[in-house]
């Protein structure tokens, strides 16, 4: 009976992994600094300000978190 072995040629060597690693701590931390940066511009806004824009205090953190997560 014959069989064949296959072998992964795709797995990363460690300078590739370290790259994904730095390259995904990076795209984080920017993602992070967007939802703060729109959280703080928010709540720096009066209640009339937000109401023009149809807002609520109460939304801030959901819009933060789709400007910064697309979520």
């Amino acid at each position: 009976m014959a069989f064949t072995s296959t072998t992964s040629v795709g797995s990363l060597g460690l300078m590739d992994r370290i790259a994904n690693v730095v390259k995904s701590t990076k795209e984080a931390l920017h993602r992070r600094r967007v939802y703060n940066q729109t959280v703080s511009e928010l709540r720096g806004l009066s209640t009339r300000e937000l109401n023009d824009l149809g807002i609520a205090r109460g939304m801030i953190t959901r819009i933060a978190l789709e400007a910064a997560y697309g979520k």
